[in-house]
């Protein structure tokens, strides 16, 4: 089974200092799972240069890809387009299809609009779909803004050139803690040791107390555990299936 995997790095004091509530990664890991993608890394790193650098550079390294949010725009703090060219050791400057868009689109405010022109040297533009601002792209690196909105919408045309693999996943609510199933989760382990099990309380739930997922990118496995841990679990625990 094909597996591809991917970090975030998410710019931004105010996520750091809790002013603004970062959704973004979330919403990139719900869809990036969606299609097969193993997300491996969530940073936020502050408005500074070298930081943010430095773990660009690190995930660039690792993962077969990397999204950014946050640090794009004309001001100030906009410095994500300056990191990433320094984490690559690469130059800024005007991307010429940039340039323009911005000279037809903000004539009022060229001076500071002209900002957002700035890319890494070499990177590349993809399309994103209706909306006026195609996406930065540097070696495997996709830098993104940080609005929800048009981050959202810029990953979405990005996912077609992700997708993978899918996940295959199959789910048991307990009524039982995770004290009394701990022992049945790692004997089901033993038997199926590349098995994605996840466990998950609920506190204060009247119909469950635990959820239990099971995931693979083989539909067959996945089954045979799920199986497997159908005949350990207690039958009078099991709240229900999926």
């Amino acid at each position: 089974m094909q597996e591809r995997d991917c970090g975030i790095v998410v710019v931004g004091n105010e996520i750091l200092s809790g002013k603004v509530h970062d959704t973004n990664s979330y919403f990139a890991a719900r869809e990036l799972r969606k299609i097969g993608v193993g997300l491996k890394r969530v940073t936020v790193v502050p408005d500074e240069l070298q930081p943010i650098a430095d773990e660009v550079s690190h995930c660039a390294r690792n993962f077969e890809f990397v999204i950014t949010s946050g640090g794009v725009g004309p001001t100030h703090d906009d410095i994500t387009m300056e990191a990433v060219a320094l984490a690559f050791g690469r130059r800024v400057v005007i991307h010429p299809e940039l340039e323009r868009t911005i000279r037809s689109h903000f004539t009022d405010r060229l001076a500071t609009g002209m900002k957002m022109a700035e890319v890494p040297e070499g990177a590349v533009l993809n399309a994103a779909g209706e909306l006026r601002f195609p996406t930065v792209q540097l070696e495997n690196v996709y830098i993104l803004p940080g609005i929800p909105q048009i981050f959202e919408a810029k990953l979405l045309t990005l996912l077609g050139r992700f997708a993978t693999d899918p996940y295959y996943i199959r789910t048991i609510y307990t009524s039982a803690g995770e004290g009394t199933i701990a022992e049945y989760l790692n004997a089901c382990l033993s038997n199926y040791p590349a098995l994605l099990l996840g466990s998950y309380p609920r506190i204060g739930n009247p119909e469950y107390r635990v959820k239990l997922t099971l995931e693979s990118k083989d539909r067959e496995y996945v089954d045979r555990a799920f199986d497997h841990l159908i005949e350990l679990l207690p039958r009078d625990i099991v709240v229900r299936v999926e």
